[in-house]
């Protein structure tokens, strides 16, 4: 299957097996990926269960440990560019999950997050097990273009993003959370908004573009992320 394909299957797998994975297909991928900004350095390792503290009440044979310079949009660009690995993985057949609570025990200051993988008998689902907001909810038009982003997975289902049509394309925003979700959702909210992004790199790659520019309207609790056509 397709990257595109894989968007309206995946899901946040935590159910793994013991299996060995030939690491050399991450590594051959990565070489292909395109950034969100191409100006931010970004690194990965991987590495096995022992080498990583886990809060979570489940683990994975295998964690991908991203870092990253810490620059303007660096943690969208990490969730742009690293989800287009977890539907390459979800292609091979090899379950994964963004998780905010496992890092390096061995930490590095440019450490932004971790993903869990492993191969995995529990890591589709149908279309109608999605528990999504309505495209209404995150686009002032009905656009069912926005459907792969609509798709996208986030900290907690949270579900930042927003798209208001231009005659460009759309100007894309981030809600602003309450000050109770900011202390959960903070760090990770700028990251789901570079995933919601990938998706719609992935379904439209030969005509998508991302800018920042400075005439966007500002919105009621809403930050502006950037601008996308597609």
């Amino acid at each position: 299957m397709s990257l595109e394909e894989q968007i309206y299957i995946r899901k946040s797998c935590r159910k793994y097996l013991d299996d060995e994975i030939d690491m050399n297909l991450i590594h051959s991928f990565m070489n292909s990926v395109k950034p969100l900004n191409d100006s931010i350095d970004y690194g990965y390792e991987i590495l096995t269960s022992d080498r990583v503290n886990n809060r979570n009440r489940w683990s994975a044979p295998y964690f991908i440990a991203i870092y990253s310079e810490k620059k303007d949009n660096y943690q969208e660009n990490i969730g742009f560019v690293f989800q287009q690995l977890c539907l390459f993985l979800q292609g091979m057949e090899i379950g994964n999950c963004w998780v905010g609570m496992a890092s390096p025990k061995k930490k590095s200051p440019q450490f932004v997050i971790s993903i869990a993988f492993g191969k995995s008998d529990d890591m589709t689902r149908e279309s109608s097990e999605f528990k999504r907001k309505d495209i209404t909810e995150i686009s002032d038009i009905k656009d069912y273009r926005l459907i792969p982003a609509q798709l996208a997975p986030s900290a907690i289902n949270s579900q930042p993003w927003y798209f208001k049509h231009t005659s460009e394309g759309f100007d894309v925003y981030q809600i602003k959370q309450n000050v109770l979700k900011r202390k959960i959702l903070g760090k990770w909210n700028p990251i789901d908004m570079g995933i919601a992004l990938a998706h719609m790199y992935v379904v439209n790659e030969e005509t998508f573009e991302f800018d920042i520019k400075n005439d966007f309207e500002n919105l009621k609790d809403y930050t502006y992320i950037g601008s996308m056509k597609i």
